[in-house]
């Protein structure tokens, strides 16, 4: 028996070297995403490469062409309206002007009114005051005077504000660096209790009549401002008068706000001092009323001789 020749099995052809590196190529193959390559190719197919940027570009024109259009008219409105504007301003500053001046005018005549009626009221003084109608001018303000005194002068503190308390603690104010109404009022009452016969303050000659009061930061003496310093000129008998208002109340009150507020004031002794007339006078005068005489309310009055004022 013949035997047959032993079959051998072909095996599977050897493997490629680069089989290990398939996905290696395969990205190599395909960098471009199939998804990616299609839009572009659809892009292509249209024309759209440069569609879009015109667009955007066209945009863009546009918005600039309207910037710029915006801008030159606004620039075109305000030279239209600056000389306007400018003769409008002009216009208000003529009437501010023009409104001072005729203030300036009627002060004037006010001031001038005033003299005039200052001047009758004295001669009437003077005509109707009888053996006393020179201390009645006197103490009424109506003439000048001449002679020894007292000068006072009161000033703000230096860049005080301090806080309240003390002698100025009701009054309300938080500068109490700075002298107020009331502070003059009292220096005034002192120098009056003191034994001084004619009062001033900055040149505004004072009677028993004069107000002195506030009006916002500024101290009026009958309705005329003042600005400090203020100086308080006293005619009376200077060493005597100087002494007796520093030892009274209100000189007591005066050094307080010089010692706690830093409100500086000096005092002197002089021997020639001149005040002026009072500016405007009130003249009142009393007559003895006889029995059964009407009061101005209607009531009777019994006392015989009484006056009233």
């Amino acid at each position: 028996m013949s035997q047959q020749p032993p079959v051998r099995s072909t095996g599977s052809p050897p493997p490629r070297p680069d089989a290990s590196m398939s996905l290696l190529n395969n990205v190599i193959d395909h960098a471009l995403d199939d998804g990616y390559a299609e839009a572009t190719a659809r892009r292509e197919a249209e024309g759209g490469p440069t569609r879009k940027p015109l667009r955007a570009q066209l945009g863009l024109a546009a918005g600039l062409v309207l910037a710029a259009a915006v801008v030159t008219v606004g620039a075109a409105e305000a030279r239209i309206s600056a000389p306007v504007v400018a003769k409008e301003r002009q216009e208000l500053i003529d009437r501010i002007e023009d409104e001072d001046e005729s203030a300036d005018k009627l002060e004037q005549d006010i001031e001038r009114i005033r003299a005039e009626v200052g001047e009758r009221q004295r001669a009437a003084l003077e005509k109707h005051g009888g053996d006393q109608a020179e201390l009645v001018a006197l103490l009424s303000g109506a003439v000048p005077v001449s002679g020894p005194g007292v000068k006072l002068v009161v000033d703000d503190a230096k860049g005080s504000d301090g806080g309240g308390g003390g002698p100025r603690e009701s009054a309300g104010f938080s500068d109490t660096g700075r002298v107020r109404d009331r502070d003059l009022q009292r220096v005034v009452n002192g120098l009056w209790e003191s034994g001084a016969e004619a009062v001033s303050i900055n040149g505004q000659r004072l009677t028993s009549l004069s107000a002195i009061r506030a009006a916002g930061d500024a101290v009026l003496v009958d309705n005329r401002p003042l600005v400090p310093p203020y100086t308080v000129l006293a005619v009376g008998d200077g060493q005597r008068l100087r002494t007796a208002f520093q030892d009274s109340a209100d000189g007591q009150y005066l050094h307080a706000l010089v010692e706690n507020f830093g409100i500086r004031s000096s005092i002197s002794a002089e021997g020639d001092l001149r005040l002026p007339a009072a500016p405007s006078l009130i003249v009142r005068t009393a007559e003895p009323r006889g029995a059964g005489a009407t009061t101005p309310t209607g009531r009777a009055t019994a006392d015989k001789g009484k006056a009233t004022s």
